[in-house]
């Protein structure tokens, strides 16, 4: 059968664009958060890697609600409730989610950075997890609209002086309950600052990551009562000479348990394989995901797993640094890993340095596209370098057959715009069935930007209620058969920099005028299988109760 990916390229051919594919829409939809980094002359790194976002549906009305993570210490994260009307309203007090720490707190000092979404106890209502440099914070949602800090009793706050950067939910060992996978960075102490850069006015700069060593991830297991125990050694995950940033989770082998990948900042990238009983094995060696096609390490930033090329094997797409190439892996289905980074098509974001991404298809024509918000970590870099700047602007590339071409400019301006790009998830948050984006910038406003749709762009929503496996369905594996061929994708919304996407499934399916066939494989092992289902809906599924 021929892939979803060749169809649509040669169906695409050359159409015309008569709008921009995105506009502004932050202040119509009454989002005011700013961000602060706590920038100050000292030239602490916490200051420049900033803070994510998340989409989730807290109250379950089936419109995604914005929480903005927050970075400096005192300053109050948001959350925004979705007014189905294309504004939102500002929660965050009532919610009691603001995360800006008492006084004498043990939070008062942290600087926050990413965010996870996920329901750890199976109640039927998202929860958030927060992380930061300092003590981590976990809100249970109870459903009326507030969350309760649990962080104490769910033994989940990481160490007190441990830089967590992007964090997941994820059930790694398919019992049903979500567990808890968080990235740590470096071993960093505000008090021991180094002096990096020139010594002269103007031109101290954020040190280099290489100045200091790494730390190890953790993964904590969700026990079932409320509380979690901390797997990491046991699991085999807990390598200190990780310098991590993104993470991301996906069946890369198709042997129905969830892998971890892991983006680290100037080390090598982790793959850490299932070995479906309780522990992982970091294959990225054998896999050829750790370097670039030069056996060099990059600086990862953000990270995304999904099957881009159509084969039905979930490929690895990895942001770095400016002056190195964003890593596109693709899955060869036998365990190993193609790198096409320099082939792909997406040179043009050669200068520009990667943070926040996300594949998804923007334009509902049956593959992945691959979306990127930039920006440098040091503010003062013209002084160092002349090309290169401090804010920059997105880059969207559309997929060609499996190859990518630049697509930015047909964006619009709100596209373009160049900014201090960190967190970057998607969501449909006016469930019109074009993938909308949120994207964070360092100190400063935010942005919402609304997908305006492609023309016979088909597609469907899938949101998915477990029984036996968790509530939500997350690592659940979907193929969706239509006139066009087969597209296979995961239940996930782990992936980008410090930011979390919808936890609904968009599928988008072309001209097809009928899904044929959809076929999900639950964690729990169930297999269902849905015939001549309707295109352009939001559509419940609920697992079987049995097999």
């Amino acid at each position: 059968m021929i892939s979803p990916v060749v169809l649509a390229a040669q169906a695409r051919g050359t159409r015309p664009e008569t709008r921009p594919l995105f506009v502004d829409v932050t202040s119509k939809a009454g989002i005011t958060f700013v961000h602060k980094s706590g920038a100050s002359g000292e030239k602490y790194m916490v200051e420049t890697f900033g803070s994510g976002v998340a989409w989730i549906d807290y109250d379950n009305d089936g419109f995604p609600d914005l929480y903005y993570v927050n970075g400096a210490p005192g300053a109050a994260n948001a959350l925004y409730h979705n007014n189905k009307d294309g504004t939102f309203t500002d929660v965050t007090e009532r919610a009691g989610v603001a995360a800006s720490g008492a006084a004498e707190g043990p939070s008062a000092k942290a600087y926050k950075t990413g965010i996870a979404v996920g329901d750890y106890d199976n109640d039927g209502f998202l929860d958030l997890y927060v992380t930061a440099f300092g003590p981590n914070i976990l809100y249970r949602n109870n459903g009326d609209g507030t969350f309760t800090d649990v962080t104490t009793k769910a033994g989940v706050a990481g160490g007190a002086n441990e830089w967590s950067t992007s964090t997941g939910f994820v059930d790694y060992d398919r019992d049903g309950r979500l567990d808890l996978y968080v990235v740590n960075y470096l071993d960093y102490r505000l008090e021991e600052n180094l002096y990096c850069g020139l010594r002269k006015e103007g031109y101290r700069m954020y040190c280099h990551p290489t100045q200091f060593d790494g730390t190890a991830d953790r993964l904590f297991h969700n026990n079932g009562d409320g509380t979690f125990t901390d797997v990491s050694k046991k699991a085999g995950i807990a390598n200190p000479a990780g310098k991590g940033l993104g993470v991301s989770f996906c069946d890369y082998d198709r042997d129905g348990d969830p892998d971890i990948y892991v983006a680290n900042d100037t080390v090598r990238n982790f793959l850490y394989r299932n070995n479906g009983d309780g522990t992982f094995t970091d294959v990225a060696y054998g896999a050829g995901v750790g370097f670039d096609s030069n056996g060099k390490p990059q600086a990862g930033m953000g990270t995304d797993c999904a099957d881009v090329d159509g084969n039905g094997y979930p490929d690895i797409f990895v942001t770095n640094f400016s002056e190195e190439l964003n890593a596109l892996y693709l899955n060869r289905g036998d365990g190993t890993f193609e790198d096409v980074s320099a082939t792909a098509g997406m040179n043009a974001a050669f200068l520009a340095l990667g943070f926040g991404t996300k594949m998804y298809d923007y334009d509902n024509d049956g593959d992945l596209d691959i979306h990127v918000t930039n920006g440098h970590v040091i503010d003062n870099v013209k002084l160092y370098q002349p090309n290169l700047t401090y804010a920059q602007k997105d880059f969207l590339f559309e997929n060609v057959g499996g190859k990518f071409r630049d697509v930015t400019a047909r964006g619009g301006p709100a596209l373009q715009a160049e900014r201090i790009g960190r967190g970057l998830a998607v969501a449909d948050f006016d469930n019109d069935g074009n993938l909308d984006v949120a994207i964070t910038s360092l100190g400063q406003h935010p942005v919402l930007l609304r997908n305006q749709g492609a023309p016979h762009g088909n597609w469907i929503i899938l949101r998915a209620k477990g029984k036996k496996s968790n509530r939500f369905g997350l690592g659940a594996t979907v193929r969706v058969q239509t006139s066009q061929g087969v597209q296979v994708r995961e239940i996930n919304n782990v992936a980008s920099y410090l930011s979390s996407n919808d936890i609904r499934l968009h599928v988008g399916v072309g001209a097809a005028p009928i899904i044929q066939q959809i076929e999900i494989l639950w964690p729990s092992g169930t297999r269902q299988v849905l015939r001549d289902v309707a295109v352009n809906q939001i559509l419940a599924v609920e697992e079987p109760e049995t097999p």
